[in-house]
């Protein structure tokens, strides 16, 4: 009887690209290409990319208290100032040459991954990877997320890699490549739980014990080094693990989610519903968790209104065990953060969606098999969104550009001044702040005064506007607008 694996047979179309082109380098060098194209389009970069940058400068003019005092998890600008100080390149040119990398490398592995144990949807996957929105709609974006998805995915690449050959050395790489995961984000740990995890069974058979070790014995030696360097440290990563402790704390957990239901019932117009509050929030929630994971997906996801995709699952399951864990609890986590924090970004899912990507790549096999012609038509829809992901035909922002410069030139360098942008700060030179502060709150009469100069996103007609300046001694210095005719205005003396 012939083996599941060698029974399925590429198609024609694949056999051919099979021999001139390796699916990891054909993902790994067509995600560069993306990547180029999408930071060309870039005029602004985004709010937590102008931060880190900021930060990153500031940890290279040695201002490592102050940078520690703004945000309690430096590594990743800390990443960016010592390549800005080894190349000396721009910081800009260096974040986006460490996005382009990860990307690639993330591209790359998850392919490898994929042919490691279902080679016919290998190219397959080197399509999902490069046409979900889940990776490339941020390729243009500073974040550090791409670190996090790169070295959780060569965590996972390792952990298959050592199963099939097993070794010390191969285990000791996972636990590095999570550890160097857990300074882009903390949550990279969870990999490293569900490596051991996925080989908990092993205890209780004869002659796999040694495995266990094998995967167990560095984790638990970093997770001593961990809580000693917390305890030195003090309170900087104590702030981080505070909260990500109250996040998953029962009492705090259960109160927002019971918080939640009872504003609902009051909402209801049907007061007889208000008993099932709880359920159609828990319902909502979980909900608007698969649609958007669904839609960050990219088109691939059509492969499974064909019932024949859904044998995919079983083997998913079966294949890749230790990556289907991994999107299991991670669901639970993004679960439990959306219903304290009560909102859910697009890039925290990106992830959970990473890890589907066999899923979806031996979905589309199959799919393909039973549809040749439907699935050429869904390779031409990838294609398209492909390239929608990485080109705007929006109007950019240079109107942020041109404001900060003219603050840069024309208003005194220690001048209090209300940016409803953090980044035309950033381009004035002046630092870029994380605020919760409103315009309105900025100017309305407890704070107006603090401020010499307001820099807001209005047009100088509004009534609004036009009635404030008569009850203050400001007037529009400035105003500059981009291709779209959103205007910002500068304000003061």
């Amino acid at each position: 009887m012939r083996s599941e694996r060698s029974s399925v047979r590429p198609s024609p179309v694949a056999s051919r690209a099979l021999e001139r082109f390796d699916p990891a380098w054909l993902a790994f060098f067509g995600s560069l290409v993306l990547s180029i194209i999408a930071i060309a389009g870039v005029v602004t970069v985004g709010r937590d990319g102008a931060f880190y940058l900021d930060l990153a400068r500031q940890a290279g003019e040695h201002d490592l208290a102050g940078m520690q005092a703004r945000f309690d998890w430096p590594w990743y600008p800390l990443l960016l100032a010592g390549t800005h100080a080894v190349l000396r390149l721009p910081l800009e040119y260096c974040a986006y040459l460490w996005s382009v990398l990860f990307a690639a490398g993330t591209c790359a592995l998850m392919v490898d991954l994929v042919r490691q144990r279902a080679p016919q949807a290998a190219y397959w996957a080197c399509w999902i990877v490069l046409a979900m929105p889940a990776v490339n709609q941020f390729r243009g974006d500073i974040i550090r997320e791409s670190g996090f998805w790169f070295f959780c995915t060569l965590a996972l690449w390792l952990a298959m890699r050592w199963q099939a050959r097993g070794g010390w050395g191969l285990a000791a790489a996972i636990s590095l490549a999570v550890g160097l995961g857990s300074l882009f984000r903390l949550e990279a740990v969870l990999v490293g739980g569900c490596v051991l995890l996925w080989q908990v069974p092993a205890l209780w058979t004869a002659g796999q014990r040694q495995r266990f070790v094998q995967v167990a014995w560095l984790p638990l030696l970093m997770g001593i080094a961990g809580v000693l360097a917390l305890a030195g440290w003090g309170v900087l990563d104590a702030r981080r693990l505070d909260y990500y402790l109250e996040l998953i704390r029962p009492a705090g957990l259960f109160g927002a989610f019971n918080q939640l239901s009872h504003q609902f019932a009051d909402s209801l117009v049907n007061k007889y519903s208000a008993n099932e509050a709880g359920r159609i929030i828990f319902i909502g929630l979980s909900g608007a968790l698969l649609i958007k994971c669904v839609s960050l997906m990219g088109p691939g996801a059509l492969a499974f209104l064909d019932r024949r995709a859904w044998a995919a699952w079983a083997r998913y399951w079966r294949e890749y065990r230790v990556l289907a864990l991994t999107a299991l609890f991670y669901l639970v986590v993004l679960t439990l953060f959306f219903i304290r924090a009560q909102f859910m970004n697009s890039r925290y899912l990106s992830l959970l969606v990473l890890l589907l990507v066999p899923l979806l790549a031996m979905g589309l096999h199959l799919f393909h098999q039973a549809h040749p012609r439907l699935g050429k038509a869904l390779a031409l829809v990838g294609l398209l969104v492909m390239l929608a992901n990485v080109i705007s035909l929006g109007a950019r922002k240079t109107h942020y550009v041109e404001a900060g410069h003219w603050v840069a030139a024309h208003t005194p360098a220690q001048a209090s001044i209300f940016y409803e942008d953090g980044r035309i700060g950033y381009y004035a030179g002046r630092g870029y702040e994380l605020s919760d502060l409103t315009r309105e709150a900025a100017m309305g009469p407890e704070l107006a005064d603090s401020y010499r100069y307001f820099v807001i996103e209005a047009e100088p007609d509004e009534p609004w506007l036009q009635a404030w300046l008569k009850a203050h001694p400001l007037r529009v210095l400035a105003s500059f607008a981009n291709r779209k005719g959103d205007t910002v205005l500068v304000v003061g003396p």
